[in-house]
């Protein structure tokens, strides 16, 4: 069955999002239409139906596909744990731990697994819709290439070129990566697009015809900036892009450096009567914040030397010291603890690290992970919703006896004896409406009633809407093979 690659110039000019309007405007063609990735590197993941973790943004993808996430959508992931190294996820299951070096090496070995994905989803779809990584531009890292060039050679996919020209210079993006690909890897583009466009299209008509007299390549229309692309879950950088409110139930979420499964907090972003602060390296903790969050991370003990190199521990025991409330959501839940201990060296040299003493509980490592949809009662609330885990390692101690909520009968998370520090292993608490009226009720904060996976549908319409009116989508999706 047909496919069609997305490759973009650069990471982050949109081609996540571009795939998921794709498959939304395949999909209101009547087309069985699924989403690929065959590398993605992300600590932003998502459970999926036949239990194992692929890349949020394929897990998006496939909700504008009307599909059930599922691994074969994106076979290899790369969940960074260092500056030059990570951990391989290799068809939803953890393989090894590699250095930026050693992955080079590995890359060959991981092409049948790609393949072999694709197949199955070639097989059993109309159309498949394939996202690239990084740039082809990258010709450094074109040797064993799986994510971009490598694979559409492999699979006999096309590929179109998109650039981002919020950034600058995209005539120089997409005739430079001409210039500077294989030949044989340029024959496989079929055109480019331009994304990301604020003002009057029409002031970049010269440009857009100069790139087509240069490259020779067919031009699929420009992009204006889609302003509500924010409501959809992002997956490679904090967006800042939300509404910035001066007022309301503010809430503090440290960003780590390895800070994961961040959308847990976007449903927060679309309630009026809260003010999210994304707060990054180098600033202290607002006095002002009733709620501090530390989110998941993929090193729990390389964010906390990173929190206390901030100087946050200091800011948090203030915090805490006023009144303020704090919750620890996975790997945050662990560094409120008293310890963290990694005595087999899962993520990095075995050893134990003292935590931040907020929680009475104690953590241990070990190399399973936790990979579970759930369904769970708040504790404090009693409150029903829906998450999900995917953690390493354990935690236990006399704060577990007030558990954070309950999942099967079971105790789950810790609270401390005075009820203002909380710790969950449970991510996508915040997506269910009914939970999140009741956790902000508990703080006397009246929820909107936003219907938060409506929302995000209706983005993806809106989405395809607006690639439809601006891009010749009828074009881009009679170009695949």
């Amino acid at each position: 069955m047909p496919a069609l690659m997305i490759q973009g110039t650069g990471s982050d000019v949109g081609k996540s999002m571009l795939v998921a309007g794709l498959c939304r405007v395949a999909r209101r063609r009547g087309l069985n239409v699924a989403p690929f990735k065959p590398q993605n590197m992300s600590n932003n993941a998502a459970v999926t139906a036949d239990g194992g973790e692929i890349g949020r943004a394929q897990a998006v993808q496939a909700w504008a596909a009307g599909l059930d996430p599922i691994t074969d959508m994106n076979p290899v992931l790369l969940k960074p744990e260092t500056d030059t190294g990570a951990q391989v996820v290799v068809q939803g299951k953890r393989l090894a731990q590699a250095s930026a070096r050693g992955y080079g090496d590995l890359k060959p070995k991981l092409m049948a697994a790609v393949m072999e994905s694709f197949d199955r989803l070639r097989a059993a779809h109309d159309l498949v819709i394939v996202e690239g990584a990084g740039s082809p531009a990258e010709v450094n890292l074109r040797e064993g290439d799986i994510a971009n060039m490598g694979f559409a050679r492999a699979a006999d996919v096309p590929v179109v070129l998109a650039g981002d020209i919020n950034r600058g210079g995209v005539i120089a993006q997409i005739v430079g990566t001409q210039a500077v690909i294989d030949p044989d890897d340029a024959a496989m583009v079929v055109g480019f697009l331009i994304n990301k466009f604020r003002g009057d299209v029409s002031l970049f008509d010269d440009g857009y015809a100069l790139i087509e007299q240069q490259t020779g390549w067919r031009g699929f229309g420009v992009l204006p900036w889609f302003p509500h692309a924010w409501k959809l879950p992002a997956e490679d950088a904090v967006s800042l892009a939300a509404p910035v409110r001066e007022a309301g139930f503010h809430i503090v979420c440290l960003t780590l450096s390895r800070i994961a499964n961040f959308d847990d907090l976007d449903p927060l972003k679309q309630e009026p009567d809260v003010r999210l602060t994304m707060l990054g390296p180098g600033r202290a903790i607002p006095g002002d914040a009733d709620l501090v969050i530390l989110p998941g991370t993929k090193s729990t003990r390389g964010d906390l030397a990173f929190l206390h190199a901030q100087g946050w521990d200091v800011d948090l025991q203030a915090h805490h010291r006023r009144g303020g409330h704090i919750l620890g959501i996975c790997g945050g839940y662990q560094m409120l603890g008293r310890s963290v201990a990694d005595p087999e060296g899962i993520e990095g040299p075995p050893g134990e690290t003292p935590g931040l003493g907020l929680l009475d509980v104690e953590t241990v490592m070990f190399p399973e992970k936790r990979l579970t949809e759930v369904e769970a009662v708040h504790s404090g609330t009693g409150a029903r919703f829906r998450g999900y885990e995917i953690h390493i390692g354990d935690s236990d101690g006399p704060d577990r006896a007030r558990p954070f909520g309950f999942v099967g009968g079971q105790p789950e998370g810790a609270v401390s004896a005075d009820g203002r520090v909380a710790g969950s292993y449970l991510h996508g608490m915040f997506r269910d409406d009914q939970f999140r009226a009741a956790w902000l009720a508990s703080f006397d904060v009246a929820s909107a009633g936003v219907d938060y996976d409506a929302s995000v549908d209706a983005a993806l319409e809106g989405l395809a809407d607006h690639m439809e009116r601006h891009l010749d989508v009828d074009g881009l999706l009679g170009a695949a093979r």
